[in-house]
């Protein structure tokens, strides 16, 4: 993907499907997430659409979910694994991808539910594609991704001042 410096996409993945029972924060991916989340990552490969930079929830789930991106075909970055991004609310997101690196024209964001489908429909507020945000209104399952574009520093984001221009369930 080519953009100029000031043209940021926003990657906002809620982690694949994880087992049940153990403490939350430790809880692992089932077999079928481990495959949703490669499908995930050979869809992100097919749409050319690598991370320059990747925040991640420091929840096993959300880590097996970037390591099983990386296994389906999508470009592998440094991850920053963030406490901030655990169960988060969509201002403490907003935070979080505001300090990201001002060099990242791709950035994307690992994190849960309810706080990545909020803060996805914050920044959109409505502006994008139709058919992204009926889908969009349709629920954010597991290894669901909003692709997001917004004009401007990082450090500028605001809710309202992004375009969801894709929205894609992946299912292997």
């Amino acid at each position: 993907m080519t953009t100029s410096s000031m043209d940021r996409t926003l990657i906002l993945l809620r982690h694949a499907n994880a087992e049940s029972g153990a403490a939350d924060h430790d809880r692992d991916l089932t077999s079928d997430g481990w495959k949703d989340a490669r499908a995930a990552g050979a869809w992100l490969h097919a749409h050319d659409l690598g991370a320059d930079e990747v925040l991640c929830s420091t929840a096993e789930r959300t880590r097996q979910t970037t390591q099983a991106l990386w296994e389906g075909g999508c470009c592998e970055t440094d991850v920053r694994y963030e406490d901030r991004i655990y169960n988060a609310h969509p201002e403490a997101l907003l935070e979080v991808v505001r300090d990201s690196d001002e060099d990242a024209s791709v950035v994307m964001v690992v994190g849960h539910a309810p706080g990545i489908p909020a803060f996805t429909s914050l920044l959109a507020d409505g502006e994008g594609s139709p058919q992204a945000h009926e889908l969009l209104a349709q629920g954010f399952p597991t290894t669901s991704m909003a692709i997001l574009t917004f004009a401007g520093h990082w450090r500028d984001l605001a809710f309202g001042a992004a375009r969801l221009d894709r929205f894609h369930i992946a299912r292997a």
